[in-house]
């Protein structure tokens, strides 16, 4: 699956798809720690999760951040005071490596994304990239949005510590410049709580934005991966998560990323989920022709009834099988005269009616 079909298909679950399977983001970031080999190790372990993309982050320390910026994450994880000494250390990666990771990920079959946050790094993954990812962070940033609109591509948009009036009017700017948008709902605490993961405003996107495309981009601990399973039933189209090769590093994000064995292991729980659901539609399955046949009632003889009489509703009674005549036909039996002899307990049939 490709990212742009993703667009090019219905935003939301329709009545007959049902819950459709996410294409998979695997959030590398910068959890290479600027190693080339560790990258490669990344992408070839998201692809062996069973991850559609991997996605990176393109900055400069100096273009992103002032020197007096604090950090907004949990320093028991990640001790680093300013956001301009981390992304300092995580900054070293620019168009070359890019390039020779957008190689890699097409030999090993999955797609290159890399979020941009400045406008030379938008500029050259241009060439790498069939959609544009912004970041939360940005979605107040009406120049640089507009900018990426520019380039005529798809936009996925994170809406994370956004007003909704804030979303609204980010989806203005970029409704605008006719770009397809995908919105992911985001809780920008690293890590989230479980219970502070809002997995409602799922929905409640889906509800205020029905012409776009509705996922989620998750911060909570991985665990048993179930806050993904639950954003899948909640009809997220694309899911991204921070992934690594070790989760027991310390610092930036590995903490609260997912690894090959968190991203097989929900694969595989939406092999079984999604079957579970089925389509939005309401009908008797195959499998259940037998309770239909041996499960309903018939309309039964009550007691003898003689050749010629009027069926009354004394002469009638319901029991197991449906082999004969249905009870939602009890009007209609009734007045009509027996053909023969109806002994009683017998199954009701339309020959025996005249």
């Amino acid at each position: 699956m490709r990212l742009t079909e993703i667009f090019s298909s219905k935003s939301a679950c329709t009545r007959s798809a049902g819950i459709q399977r996410p294409y998979i983001i695997a959030e590398a970031g910068v959890n290479h720690e600027g190693s080339m080999d560790i990258a490669r190790r990344l992408v070839d372990e998201a692809c062996a999760g069973g991850a559609h993309a991997i996605k990176f982050q393109t900055y400069k320390a100096a273009t992103l951040a002032s020197k007096d910026s604090p950090a907004y994450w949990d320093t028991t994880k990640e001790p680093t005071k300013s956001q301009f000494e981390l992304f300092t250390r995580h900054d070293k990666f620019w168009k070359g490596e890019f390039e020779a990771l957008k190689k890699h990920c097409d030999s090993a079959g999955i797609e290159f994304m890399s979020t941009p946050f400045d406008v030379e790094s938008a500029r050259f993954l241009n060439d790498m990239m069939d959609v544009y990812k912004i970041s939360s962070s940005d979605i107040t940033n009406k120049p640089f949005i507009e900018f990426m609109c520019g380039f005529g591509k798809p936009i996925i948009l994170s809406t994370g510590a956004a007003h909704l009036h804030e979303i609204a009017e980010a989806v203005e700017w970029i409704e605008a410049k006719g770009n397809p948008l995908a919105l992911l709902h985001c809780v920008l605490n690293y890590p989230t709580d479980d219970v502070n993961a809002a997995l409602g405003m799922i929905p409640a996107l889906r509800q205020h934005f029905p012409q776009h495309v509705i996922g989620y981009s998750d911060h909570t601990l991985p665990r048993d991966m179930k806050v993904l399973e639950v954003a899948t039933l909640l009809g997220a189209r694309i899911l991204e998560k921070h992934f690594t090769h070790d989760k027991t590093l310390p610092g930036n994000d590995h903490y609260h990323a997912m690894d090959k064995d968190d991203l097989a292991h929900f694969n595989a729980s939406l092999d079984r989920i999604l079957p579970m659901v089925g389509p939005f539609t309401i009908s008797a399955l195959e499998s259940e022709a037998p309770a239909r046949r041996n499960a309903r009632r018939s309309l039964v003889a009550a007691r003898p009834i003689a050749a010629g009489a009027v069926i009354t509703r004394d002469d009638l009674t319901w029991k197991r099988p449906a082999h004969g005549v249905s009870p939602r036909e009890i009007d209609a039996v009734l007045g009509k005269r027996a053909r023969a002899d109806i002994a009683e307990d017998t199954v009701l049939q339309w020959s025996h009616l005249e």
